[in-house]
């Protein structure tokens, strides 16, 4: 599949571009089908709805202490219709599995529920396709 058309189906699953999938299509473009296979089991209902499949992800990225991927994860959750009590039962995980060093790389992530954006300037932000 053609990068635009993988980044076109990203942003129409996610809500927005993340800004690596941009510079990944310049420098990559044999990236995207292996992305493209592993984004569709996440971004798609299946046995679990993707809703809270990307919730996991979010957890998931917060044990990596990864706070632009957060950031990714929480714009995909809001997208999907995560509502604020299920993000906060999910840093309630995070908490429980990664501790208060996982939450804290979720600080941006949270700045977006509170309807604030956050800094920019990293891989994982929205994006806009040139």
């Amino acid at each position: 599949m053609e990068p635009d058309k993988v980044i076109k189906s990203i942003d129409g699953k996610m809500g927005f571009t993340p800004e690596i999938m941009n510079m990944m299509g310049e420098m990559n473009p044999e990236l995207f089908e292996h992305y493209k296979k592993c984004d569709d089991h996440i971004q798609e209902d299946g046995a679990l709805p993707a809703k809270v499949k990307v919730l996991m992800s979010l957890a998931v990225m917060a044990a990596q202490r990864c706070e632009p991927c957060c950031e990714s994860q929480m714009r995909s959750a809001l997208n999907h219709g995560a509502t604020k009590e299920e993000i906060m039962e999910t840093m309630n995980v995070v908490f429980i599995t990664s501790g208060a060093p996982g939450v804290a790389s979720c600080k941006r992530a949270l700045q977006l529920l509170q309807g604030e954006e956050g800094q920019g300037g990293h891989g994982c932000m929205a994006g806009r396709r040139k």
